[in-house]
Formats: C-alpha cells, sequence, structure tokens
C-alpha cells in the first residue's frame, strides 16, 4: 500500500529560502531542483505557487495553495452563516422554487435611506395597489418588471444587527445607501461591516446625485478604497446612482438586485411546513397581538398553530401590508396575523407545529430552561479562552475579532501583526479581523460581536457604561489592553489552546448582623439584614468586623426567613445565617457573600 504524501501548503509567492524551511531542507537542494527545471534563482529570491509546486512534487510531498484553502474556508463558512435561510436543507430538489429576494436598507442616518423605500413604496407597489394605503407592518413587497422583492422597512444595521443576534438574519442582499454630496461616513463603514458579517451580498446606491455638490466618482473611489470597487471600474459591486425624490435610478436599482438575486440561491418550498421569522408584534385594543411575520419556507393560512420564540396560537386572521385580508401567504411574503397568546420577539424564528398542546408543551420546555439559565435557545459565550476547545470540537475555523484602537498609527501594526500571529500559527485556526476602528468600544461593537460571535479587542479605549452593560447581557468577551505584546501574546496562546481562563471572586451581598442566637447542636445563628445584593445559600462567605477578615471561605450551613429554609434573600429582609465552623458572631459584624467567576 503507496504511504501518502505529506501535504504542504504554500502561499502564492515565497523566497527559495522559505520553500526550503517549508519542506525541511537545505536552500542548496531547492536550488538544485530549480536548476533541474530549467530555473535559476538566487536564495532569497521569490518564486510563485506554480513553481515551488514543482518542486514540492520533486522532493516526494504534495502542494497545496494556502490562499485557495483559505478562499475554500471562507466559502464555506459564508455558507455556514447562510443557514439560517436555508430551512429548506432536508427539502427535495425538485420541490425547491425560487422566491422572491429580501433586501434591507443600510447606510448614514442622513443618506436618504427612508425617502428610498418610500419612493419604492410609492412607484413600486403590486399591481391593482397603486394609491392604496401601506400599512406599516415592518416590510412590504415591490414590483418590477413582473417579479417581486420584498424590502423591510426598518432600515439601519442596529435593527439587521439585533436580529442577526437573535439567529435571524432578516434579508438575502443589504442596499447600501451613501449620499453622493457627504461620501462614506463613519456610520457607512459600520454598516458594511455589519453586512459582510451577514455574508450577504452588497448593492451600493449613491443618493442624491441631483444635488449641486454631488460627486459620484468620489464616492466610487472611497468604495473601492473600502474594498467595494464598483462594476464598471471592473469590481464585483453593483454601484447605482439614484435620485429618489425625483424617481431617477429606481428602476436600475431594483434591476441591480434582481440581478444579484439571480446570482444568488434563495430558494424554497413552498408546500413545505410554513417557517420564517418575527418581524415586529405589538397589541391592539380588541384585536390582541398583532405580529408580523416574514415567511421564508412553506406557505401559511389561517388555522396554522404557529410557535415562536416563547409564545405560540392559531392563527385566526392574516392580513398583507395593504390592511386586506389573505388566505395564504408564500415565501418572501409578509403578513400580519393575529391569534398568539403573547408578544414574540423581532427575530424570534417561528415554526408551525401540529397542535396547540404540542405548542404549549414546547413554550413551557423553553421558559422552563430560560428560567434555569440553561436554555439552549441562548448562544453561547465566545470568549478567548475557548477559541481553542470550540475549534478541536468543529464549531468554529476561525477566531473573528473587532478591533478599537485611540490612533490610526496603533491600528494599523497591530492588524499586521495580528495577521502574522495567524500565519505562523500551526494548529490551523483562522484569523477575521471583522473591524478595525478608531475610537471607544460602544454598544455598537457589542451589537456587532453579538451577531458575529466575535471577541471584541480594545487598546488605549474605554468601554462606555452602555456598551458593557449590553456585553454583559449579550455574553461578549471583551479585552483591553495598553502593552501591544501582551495583546499578540494572548492572541498567540488562544489560537494555540494555551492561554488560561482568570477567575476572580465576586461579591454578590453583604449582610449585617443585628442579633445573635446561641442554640445548643446547632451553634450560633446571626439574625441578619441582607443591606444590599442577593443571599445565596451555595455562595462562599467571609465574616467582617470593621476592616478586618475574621474568616473566609466559609460556606453556609443555613437560610431561614423566619421558620423556612430559603434558597436566596434579597435586599431589604431579614433572615438568619448559619456558617459551618464559625460562631463568633457580634452585633455589627458584616458577612459578605461571593462566587468566583470568570473574567476577561
Amino acid at each position: 500500500m503507496a504511504q501518502e504524501k505529506q501535504i504542504i501548503l504554500v502561499p502564492d509567492y515565497l523566497t527559495v529560502r522559505e520553500l526550503a524551511d517549508l519542506i525541511h531542507t537545505s536552500p542548496i537542494a531547492v536550488m538544485k531542483q530549480l536548476i533541474a527545471n530549467g530555473i535559476m534563482a538566487s536564495i532569497n529570491q521569490q518564486i510563485d505557487y506554480d513553481t515551488a509546486a514543482i518542486v514540492i512534487e520533486e522532493m516526494g510531498y504534495e502542494a497545496q495553495s494556502q490562499s485557495a484553502i483559505a478562499a475554500q474556508a471562507q466559502k464555506e463558512e459564508a455558507a455556514k452563516s447562510q443557514e439560517w435561510r436555508q430551512i429548506y436543507i432536508s427539502e427535495k430538489p425538485e420541490n425547491l422554487k425560487r422566491r422572491a429576494p429580501i433586501v434591507t436598507i443600510l447606510g448614514h442616518v442622513d443618506h436618504g435611506k427612508t425617502t428610498l423605500l418610500d419612493t419604492i413604496r410609492k412607484t413600486r407597489v403590486a399591481e391593482g395597489e397603486a394609491g392604496g394605503i401601506t400599512q406599516h407592518i415592518g416590510a412590504y413587497r415591490a414590483i418590477h418588471n413582473g417579479r417581486q422583492i420584498t424590502f423591510l422597512d426598518t432600515p439601519g444595521h442596529e435593527a439587521f444587527t439585533a436580529m442577526r443576534a437573535r439567529g435571524a438574519q432578516g434579508a438575502d442582499i443589504a442596499v447600501l445607501v451613501v449620499a453622493a454630496d457627504d461620501g462614506v461616513m463613519p456610520t457607512t463603514r459600520e454598516a458594511i461591516n455589519h453586512a459582510r458579517a451577514a455574508n450577504v451580498p452588497i448593492i451600493v446606491a449613491i443618493t442624491k446625485v441631483d444635488k449641486r455638490n454631488a460627486n459620484v466618482e468620489r464616492v466610487k473611489t472611497q468604495l473601492a478604497e473600502l474594498e467595494l470597487v464598483p462594476d464598471d471600474w471592473d469590481g464585483n459591486t453593483m454601484v447605482v446612482p439614484v435620485a429618489a425624490v425625483e424617481g431617477k435610478g429606481i428602476d436600475d436599482l431594483l434591476e441591480a438586485i434582481l440581478l444579484v438575486a439571480d446570482d444568488s440561491d434563495i430558494i424554497a418550498n413552498p408546500s413545505a411546513e410554513p417557517a420564517g421569522v418575527v418581524l415586529e408584534a405589538q397589541v391592539k385594543p380588541a384585536r390582541g397581538v398583532i405580529a408580523t411575520l416574514l415567511v421564508l419556507n412553506g406557505t401559511l393560512k389561517p388555522g396554522d398553530v404557529i410557535l415562536a420564540g416563547e409564545t405560540y396560537g392559531r392563527i385566526k386572521a392574516m392580513y398583507d401590508e395593504y390592511g386586506k385580508p389573505i388566505k395564504e401567504a408564500g415565501p418572501s411574503t409578509p403578513v400580519a396575523v393575529m391569534g398568539l397568546s403573547d408578544l414574540p420577539e423581532p427575530g424570534d424564528n417561528f415554526e408551525a407545529v401540529k397542535n396547540e398542546k404540542i405548542a404549549r408543551g414546547i413554550v413551557d420546555e423553553r421558559k422552563t430552561a430560560a428560567q434555569d439559565g440553561e436554555s439552549e435557545l441562548a448562544k453561547p459565550a465566545m470568549t478567548l479562552q475557548d477559541v481553542f476547545a470550540q475549534f478541536a470540537a468543529g464549531k468554529t475555523k476561525e477566531l473573528t475579532l473587532i478591533i478599537k484602537a485611540d490612533v490610526q498609527g496603533t491600528l494599523q501594526p497591530i492588524v499586521d501583526s495580528l495577521h502574522q500571529v495567524a500565519d505562523s500559527n500551526p494548529e490551523g485556526i483562522g484569523l477575521r479581523i471583522l473591524s478595525a476602528e478608531i475610537g471607544n468600544i460602544g454598544e455598537n461593537d457589542v451589537m456587532l460581536g453579538a451577531a458575529s460571535n466575535a471577541i471584541i479587542i480594545g487598546f488605549n479605549v474605554e468601554i462606555d457604561s452602555a456598551a458593557r452593560r449590553s456585553a454583559e447581557t449579550q455574553r461578549v468577551d471583551i479585552r483591553q489592553y495598553n502593552i501591544i505584546y501582551k495583546l499578540l501574546e494572548d492572541i498567540e496562546l488562544a489560537l494555540k489552546g494555551m492561554l488560561e481562563p482568570v477567575y476572580a471572586d465576586k461579591t454578590i451581598a453583604s449582610a449585617e448582623v443585628r442579633q445573635v442566637f446561641k442554640i445548643s447542636k446547632v451553634g450560633a445563628i446571626a439574625g441578619s439584614f441582607i443591606r444590599d445584593g442577593e443571599a445565596r445559600r451555595n455562595a462562599r462567605t467571609r465574616v467582617k468586623r470593621g476592616n478586618k477578615v475574621l474568616a473566609e471561605n466559609l460556606t453556609v450551613s443555613s437560610l431561614k426567613r423566619f421558620n423556612e429554609d430559603v434558597r436566596d434573600v434579597r435586599a431589604g429582609f431579614e433572615c438568619g445565617i448559619g456558617l459551618d465552623g464559625f460562631n463568633d458572631f457580634r452585633v455589627g459584624d458584616l458577612i459578605e457573600f461571593y462566587v468566583t467567576e470568570r473574567v476577561s
């Protein structure tokens, strides 16, 4: 049986010396092979992949292109990130049909997103509905050349990313709006990052081209610098000039959307059980809960029982975006429904179930799991210490980072050095820098991190209070540094699985001893008042008298309210506390409850 050849990953270009190091031989041996193939090269001369592959094959190895493998991995990762749409993944190919593209509008706040949507709504509504009043249900359909396009009419990357963070994408195509007079703004860059993180194709609409100070070519140059090279510059990004108020360019934009859709795998099975995503929900007098659903697969009908997050219900009535009752809604159709028992969360995925009994049972299980903190629906936190373990378990292929630094002069060296660290990593974990910007860490960075399972790295920057709260809620790992080599060292160790987690004690409650009870065969019980936090029976404790710690690492032997054993006592209540191995309580002592938690 022939022995398999060792595979050597080769970059597009490398020197003779680097090639020799790759195959663990001398540069002289490599040069001899090159000469044998008619190539004269010095030790520091660069050769391309094809030339290097010849030498590698001659010396008994198998060459593979590093960039080709990276491109394939990126393609697989992109496909993986699109799995939210592939709810039809188990469908038979013959049952799948193309569905209308779903489009979201992203961009800077004053660049005309809403005006663009309003113009499309007024001029390209469904046939027979011209002049009709479109209800605000979170989405609407437009018709161009007899084909339907569904627009989400809550523009902005914040809403787009909030849905992604809950497991839903909400769009097949992103239209990036850039004003011709302003050009690319910081918010525009953020929108591009969010669209790229979602792996959706981007079309650029350059708005306000009718203004006197419009400069379309300058905008195209700025886009090219952000790797959105316009198609008329031999790039792969469709860029459409638009004057929304005058209605100019609207047809071109809609045509561009359909062309991109034709190149994308936007399909569904209309005959399957209905499933999709919740866009918004509200309670209306005399009508109850009205939820806007976007059907992605199957066909939704009145009478269907649906399950969305922690709510369910039988659909009593359905309405389109014009407020008209409808009897069915196929893929890519937005619809307002009545009949849910409670308000679902925007971004919740919905699906049809057989009956209300089954739906009720699933909802009860989800609520119980959520209360116990063990909900399978919750996204597990990705921390820097976990990267290697998740890679080994097949849960991730790369470390995704969001970089924030104080100045540009620091940012670029950090990015370059991180790429060098990743290139030298032998374990095979890739590195993806999703965003690299100047400024403090804000809530928008946390949203992007939550939606993309990314880790935020800050260098000489602060975290604003809203971002800190959001990071705790969304379980996003934020790491701050002020020494570059420490930052690089941590990333390198994380990629090799050697970065150890750090633990610290966190005080969760403090109790003031107000009375001491001596009980035979039990010991001393401290009658206490919980001053702050929540005292828990499973926490550890320390006893303080003034500034002196009398004892610590004590377990709670009893925690009682009146004569009832309890698991916890909140601030403002009195209780009796017994501690294992400690009886020397005095009035005025302070009992601190603490737990050990992993910290960044």
